[in-house]
């Protein structure tokens, strides 16, 4: 069996090289993920910051918007 040596900075570089090729290539793609990801951390940051307010009722938040409950 033939051993492999492997140049970690020839990885790198190959890696580095691959994921820029994809980027450009699929800018749409890259686009749709890199939103995502800012959503679902903006999300995250909403709920943690609710979790320190008071509780509101129902009621109170159909009352807000002008509607019945």
């Amino acid at each position: 069996m033939r051993e492999l040596n492997f140049d970690e900075e020839k990885i790198k570089q190959l890696f580095k090289t691959a994921l820029t090729e994809v980027i450009q290539e699929q800018k749409e793609v890259f686009a749709d993920l890199l939103a995502e990801i800012i959503e679902d951390i903006a999300l995250e940051k909403a709920i943690k910051e609710g979790e320190d307010t008071e509780t509101v009722s129902r009621e109170a938040i159909f009352k807000i918007l002008g509607n019945k409950g």
